[in-house]
């Protein structure tokens, strides 16, 4: 059986760990109660490298899933710490520019009247 380390960069704030929990959490629903541990590139553990540590003694497959917008130092960081499949970046995935889309019309929605006159339109 497989498992997934669900990769982010990493906070000392603790509503991020909270986050990416929940994140791992709905991941693994996603794959059918595939085991997601949560870790991190920086400020905050396990790292990546750790968590496929603890996970490999019980896990044949390890794969690692980027909780990251962008490459860069830290999306490569987790991805050469995979063991097999390392998953890109999330990018510019139409799922996450709607993501972005809607959140700011919940934000624009909540908005008092004279800020949303301003940024109608941008």
């Amino acid at each position: 059986p497989g498992a997934v380390v669900l990769a982010a960069a990493g906070s000392r704030d603790p509503d991020a760990a909270v986050d990416a929990a929940a994140t791992a959490t709905l991941l693994g629903a996603r794959l059918g109660g595939v085991p997601v541990v949560p870790a991190y590139a920086s400020a905050a553990g396990p790292t990546v490298a750790d968590a496929v540590r603890a996970l490999a003694p019980h896990h044949r497959d390890i794969a690692v899933a980027s909780y990251f917008t962008a490459p860069g130092r830290f999306a490569t960081q987790c991805a050469d710490a995979a063991p097999g499949v390392a998953a890109a970046p999330l990018g510019a995935h139409p799922a996450v520019a709607r993501l972005v889309l809607h959140r700011y019309e919940q934000a624009l929605a909540c908005a008092p009247l004279s800020y949303r006159a301003v940024t109608v339109g941008v």
